[in-house]
């Protein structure tokens, strides 16, 4: 049986126009069974089930309180989350999700080109990268610099685009391990057009099988 993922993508904040891209790319980039859903309802039943938890550029408060303590539960239990772009504009109001996640989003400037530099070479999600990736995207702020909580993979050049407000050490893309279970995050993948670029869709391929547990791509 193909591993499942549970995508949730419900959101009560600004809601990116690219979320049914991503659904997509989720669907075809390997063997997953995907259960897209934006039912908060889906977070309140039992999710052992499922090999991850992908948050996709989910926003605002979106969970029950039943479902807050059944993710907290499946990723503490050994479960793995993955949290995409906005992501970290989520449940603000629940001060374990910022732990989980490792930072919580504070501003970025418009959407353009920029580089972002591979600190870390040694994991699936960025082993097929360049050192310095070009890419195009919103290039997200934090309220704190997540370093020394989580495993750094990759962060932004400030230099390389315009408006960068965290200065030389600027998290980008990272993991951690969160009681039993894993957690990945990349704050990359706010256009459509990302979840059709090969070296973005392998980037999010290998934080799932990471925080999965699943052979690495």
């Amino acid at each position: 049986m193909a591993p499942r993922l549970l995508v949730h993508t419900r959101t009560t904040g600004y809601r990116h126009d690219s979320i049914p891209a991503g659904i997509a790319a989720l669907r075809t980039l390997g063997d997953f069974e995907v259960h897209a859903t934006e039912d908060p309802a889906a977070l309140e039943q039992p999710l052992e089930a499922y090999a991850a938890v992908v948050f996709l550029s989910t926003s605002g408060e979106i969970l029950t309180p039943a479902g807050r303590e059944r993710l907290a539960a499946y990723v503490e239990s050994g479960g793995g989350f993955v949290g995409v772009h906005a992501a970290a504009c989520t449940e603000y109001d629940w001060p374990y999700y910022g732990g989980l996640l490792g930072a919580r989003f504070a501003r970025h400037p418009l959407h353009q080109p920029g580089k972002a530099v591979v600190e870390d070479h040694d994991h699936p999600a960025t082993r097929h990268l360049p050192a310095v990736w070009d890419f195009t995207d919103e290039w997200y702020d934090f309220r704190t610099n997540p370093r020394g909580r989580v495993r750094v993979l990759a962060t932004a050049d400030e230099s390389s685009y315009e408006g960068g407000g965290m200065g030389a050490d600027h998290p980008l893309v990272w993991c951690r391990d969160h009681g039993q279970g894993r957690v990945f995050y990349t704050a990359l993948g706010h256009a459509r057009e990302a979840y059709e670029d090969p070296a973005f869709r392998a980037h999010l391929l290998g934080g799932i099988t990471w925080a999965a547990r699943l052979p690495p791509p």
